[in-house]
């Protein structure tokens, strides 16, 4: 989270780089530099930029490893269903209604996780 103490003008920042970089080496906070008032660059040390990315590395393979456990699970449940005859047949007379169905439900989830 950055600090809303630590956003500074790029050009108080030109003038004292040497305390800007000494600050953020010693509280391992990242700095935000405005210019014209907005937001344009942030600053941080390399070690915590660097954690910051293994960090996101490590939850972006979890999503990945979670995202594989659920489809191997929809698969088998799947494979369970036709085992035991839990399954439908279309034909091009109904599956027309299976995609209106189908198209239906996907935006209802739709709405629901744009109104979370």
């Amino acid at each position: 989270m950055i600090n809303l103490e630590n956003i500074y003008p790029l050009t108080d920042f030109k003038r004292n780089v040497k305390q800007f970089i000494e600050q953020i080496k010693a509280t391992k906070s990242p700095v935000v530099l405005t210019v014209n008032g907005k937001a344009e660059i942030v600053i941080q040390d390399a070690s915590s930029f660097q954690e910051m990315v293994r960090r996101l590395e490590a939850s972006e393979a979890e999503v990945r490893k979670l995202k594989r456990e659920a489809l191997q699970r929809d698969i088998h449940l799947g494979l369970q269903q036709l085992e035991n005859g839990q399954y439908s047949e279309y034909d091009d007379e109904s599956l027309p209604s299976l995609l209106q169905t189908i198209k239906e439900k996907g935006q209802r989830r739709l709405n629901q996780n744009q109104a979370q």
